[in-house]
């Protein structure tokens, strides 16, 4: 979700407008994929890179990131929603840790969407942290483990991997999201600024994954073979 600073410094307003408008695009987003009948989705919220930002800015972060899980997980709850906080926990404060935890609590048996919040979270991060969780528990793998032990302990590794990956604000990179997740995964890139990203913009990116190819290392051949078997 890039671009909520540019967006607040085209109108004139301090960058922190941008963020709080972001969240309402978010609301928005996770409606839409409700109603779209999408069952993941997973939002780069803060990276472990972002505590470079000016201070100031930062503590709003922590402070916005506060008062919306206190003010929105009771309609996260009541839509059935499933809220999981994936990253670094270690940095917040006592408070917000308790937030996290008592929300994630709260709507843990959700069968609904499952929305993912990426806070102090880089993907770097996330398969180290794997690394040292699995060697704990299975110190008889130190040398010589598969993708499939390593699963399980990757932040999303009760998640399928992504279809598709949406990044606003014209940036064309990944920025340390999701890095091993993502291997497969289509890329979409927008130049629209995150608080400006509604309904119609998520179709938009939905309507171009759907036109294309996923093949996963094999030939186009293979795949109308395999479409013709299906429907023989």
């Amino acid at each position: 979700m890039d671009g909520n600073g540019r967006w607040a410094k085209r109108r004139f307003m301090p960058r922190i407008m941008g963020h709080q408008r972001g969240v309402e695009s978010l609301r928005v987003t996770v409606k839409a994929c409700r109603d779209l009948g999408v069952e993941y989705l997973t939002v780069f919220a803060f990276s472990s890179e972002n505590w470079r930002r000016p201070a100031d800015e930062v503590s709003f972060l922590m402070s916005l990131f506060m008062k919306m899980l206190e003010r929105e997980v009771a309609s996260i709850h009541g839509n059935n929603i499933r809220l999981k906080i994936i990253g670094d926990r270690s940095h917040f404060d006592d408070n917000l840790q308790r937030a996290i935890s008592d929300a994630e609590t709260l709507t843990a048996n959700n069968t609904g969407l499952m929305l993912t919040i990426a806070a102090n979270y880089g993907g770097r991060w996330d398969v180290m942290h794997a690394v040292h969780a699995m060697l704990r528990d299975h110190p008889e793998l130190a040398a010589s483990f598969t993708e499939a032990d390593l699963q399980p302990y990757l932040s999303m590794g009760d998640a399928p991997e992504p279809d598709l990956f949406i990044r606003t604000g014209g940036e064309k990179r990944i920025s340390n999201f999701m890095l091993w997740q993502l291997a497969y995964t289509e890329l979409y890139f927008t130049d629209t600024l995150w608080p400006a990203f509604g309904r119609r913009a998520l179709e938009l990116a939905i309507a171009s994954y759907q036109h294309r190819e996923r093949r996963f290392g094999r030939t186009s051949d293979q795949l109308a073979g395999t479409v013709k078997e299906r429907y023989a």
